[in-house]
């Protein structure tokens, strides 16, 4: 999943796409260097970000979506809200990516009364304050349970199972050790029954361990990607596909006998 942020302030590449050729040059050179994916956000959800208002949010993403109609891949669309989530599915989206899990009122509808595939989160607290000072007593438990819990109600709402990607929203609401914790055990997402994603580029935990900034973390970025395929990961949101898409080959050409 090619990451495409239309956004002044996101974290890695903020304002880099702001200008509607810029966007619609990269989402083409994204899909060129293979992703089966795209993702394309309008609001910024890095700690501290602030909200931006639905039709800002809205006049940054459709123009970009309406353009980009013609790739042969599917394109997805990074927002919390509803009523972005219907004008994006009417303009040709194919998933919804949700940071809050369709909790928004109005959001479960909106998914239900389409065919699209959906992208629940998990997060703690809002992203103005999700980093200070996050607890829990087991990571992996609480998160686990808070995507169940999410899935169930989809399907409540009418949403297939089959439509369903869980994500353990690494850096959104979780320290370094809770990060590493949930990676360390990544492969027991796989009891909730439906595939999961998998979003560490750029982040800050790779920042810390490295100890490098947000324009220097490609290597950590396909390491932790390379960690999450090997746990079971299936969608793997990116920043930098090819180099990510290189070293899947390789570890697949050793797993799978394919040289």
């Amino acid at each position: 999943m090619g990451v495409l942020n239309v956004t002044p302030d996101s974290f890695s590449d903020g304002g880099r796409f702001m200008d509607r050729a810029a966007a619609i040059a990269h989402a083409r050179r994204l899909a060129a260097e293979g992703a089966d994916l795209l993702d394309i956000g309008g609001e910024s959800s890095r700690p501290g970000a602030a909200p931006v208002g639905e039709d800002e949010e809205l006049g940054r993403i459709l123009p970009v979506l309406q353009a980009l109609r013609d790739l042969p891949i599917p394109l997805s669309v990074d927002t919390r809200r509803p009523r972005i989530m219907r004008e994006a599915l009417a303009a040709g989206a194919s998933m919804i990516n949700d940071i809050e899990a369709l909790e928004a009122p109005g959001a479960l509808e909106a998914v239900a009364a389409s065919s699209c595939g959906v992208c629940l989160m998990h997060k703690k607290g809002d992203p103005a304050t999700m980093q200070h000072d996050p607890a829990y007593a087991d990571v992996v438990a609480e998160v686990k349970a808070y995507l169940a819990a999410r899935i169930a109600a989809c399907e409540a709402a009418g949403i297939a199972r089959e439509r369903i990607v869980a994500d353990p929203g690494f850096g959104f609401g979780k320290t370094e050790a809770h990060n590493l914790e949930l990676l360390r055990r990544l492969a027991e997402f796989a009891e909730l029954g439906v595939p999961v994603a998998s979003g560490w580029s750029r982040k800050s935990t790779l920042g810390a361990i490295t100890g490098r900034p947000a324009g220097e973390r490609l290597a950590a970025s396909v390491a932790a990607a390379l960690l999450s395929a090997q746990a079971g990961a299936t969608i793997l949101r990116v920043h930098d596909v090819k180099e990510t898409r290189d070293a899947l080959a390789v570890w697949l050409a050793l797993r799978d006998g394919t040289a």
